[in-house]
């Protein structure tokens, strides 16, 4: 048995919402089906509609989100990425098993946070040089983890961040330091993004990152034959409930995390080795043989040089992918789209799902089993943002 400098964390459940499912019965038969669950999206841009693609919510996430709007009139004036992380931060919460009389800690963060919301206000000053009272709280960032705590009825460090796309994993790298450094047992983290809107859309576009791709797959995660940059925005969010010690039940431990940061050309660039997954890997792997990690959940954006670059860096710590002890490397993203900050909590998602049910997630314009029995017992999850911030967060089973 290998001995840990720190106590040891588990997962003790999780709850996301996205385009996979808004339940853990629909998630999983998302994941076994060869589909992708994209969705066509007429976006106005420039006076006029253009015909592309979106991982949005599926209808079981959207009805749940109605449903909680239904129940008092204080939901209806919230963003929906406040509302996502409500309904996710409730489930994990709840199948945790855990109550307020504990102090419990909350860190749920946003690439965009508000997005819908403030634009939406930002619309009305423009035309009518007003604006609805509550827009500044509304819109702030550390709405999110203020709503989470006030709703579960906990007290705890509460505070929300953006890190671009690696949010939902500095969340849960932000818990693990509170934890061990004995200041609270219990935390819920993750991300949420609502941010299918023009502006945002125009973004990316101006990127020249958005898919152009048609079906069955528009978005090519890891497909190295692509000539063209194929993301595709998704909306989400997830949830986990993480807490020091293994008790019966926990879905998964935390065997190591890691993070780094790399110096860029310009704000979107990334090493062509991506050295800041070379270092955030090491690190979280620490006295753990590379050799005995049986997947990776990679980053994977779609687009050509990000998903290059990553999987030069599992090379280099890994060795090639042919090599008989390469871990499987899989992405949801093919399915979900890039949810941002929420996108390393799906991918923490994905990771579970292989651990718990002892399937391999597959790729299936890359040839692969959607769904593939395997033994695992280690995957790691890989998250970078705009500006070079990887993280890297083994799991294994409980012992």
């Amino acid at each position: 048995m290998e001995k840990h400098p720190h106590p040891m964390i588990s997962i003790r459940s999780w709850s996301t919402l996205s385009a996979l499912g808004g339940s853990d019965a629909a998630v999983l038969a998302s994941y076994q089906s060869v589909e992708s669950s994209l969705d066509p999206w007429s976006v106005p841009h420039l006076e006029q509609l253009v015909d592309t693609w979106a991982g949005r919510l599926s209808k079981d996430a959207q009805q749940q989100c109605t449903d909680l709007i239904a129940t008092h009139p204080k939901y209806a004036g919230l963003d929906p990425s406040v509302l996502y992380a409500l309904i996710t931060a409730r489930s994990a919460f709840k199948q945790a098993g855990w109550d307020s009389k504990s102090p419990v800690g909350i860190n749920i963060g946003s690439s965009r946070g508000a997005t819908q919301l403030w634009e939406s206000a930002h619309a009305a000053h423009l035309k009518n040089r007003r604006i609805p009272s509550l827009t500044s709280p509304l819109t702030t960032l550390g709405n999110l983890s203020t709503w989470v705590a006030q709703d579960l009825g906990v007290e705890g460090p509460e505070f929300s961040h953006s890190i671009t796309c690696s949010t939902s994993l500095h969340s849960l790298l932000n818990a693990v330091a509170w934890m061990r450094a004995g200041m609270v047992e219990r935390f819920l983290v993750g991300g949420t993004e609502a941010a299918l809107t023009p502006f945002t859309w125009a973004q990316m576009k101006a990127l020249k990152l958005v898919s152009s791709l048609s079906e069955p797959y528009p978005c090519r995660a890891l497909d190295p034959l692509k000539k063209a940059n194929t993301m595709v925005l998704g909306e989400g969010a997830g949830a986990l409930c993480l807490e020091v010690g293994v008790r019966p039940g926990a879905q998964a431990v935390i065997l190591g995390v890691g993070y780094a940061t790399e110096s860029l050309a310009h704000a979107i660039s990334i090493s062509d080795e991506a050295d800041c997954f070379v270092r955030s890997m090491h690190m979280a792997l620490g006295v753990h043989d590379p050799g005995q990690i049986d997947a990776v959940v990679m980053h994977a954006p779609g687009t050509v040089k990000g998903d290059r670059s990553e999987n030069a860096a599992l090379d280099v710590v890994f060795g090639s992918r042919d090599s008989l002890t390469a871990p499987w490397r899989t992405s949801q993203k093919w399915r979900t789209g890039h949810t941002f900050g929420a996108s390393g909590a799906l991918g923490l998602e994905c990771a579970l799902l292989m651990l718990k049910h002892q399937h391999l997630a597959g790729i299936p314009y890359l040839g692969q089993s959607v769904w593939r029995p395997a033994t695992v017992k280690k995957v790691l999850v890989n998250a970078v943002g705009f500006g070079g911030n990887a993280v890297s967060v083994l799991l294994g089973l409980p012992e």
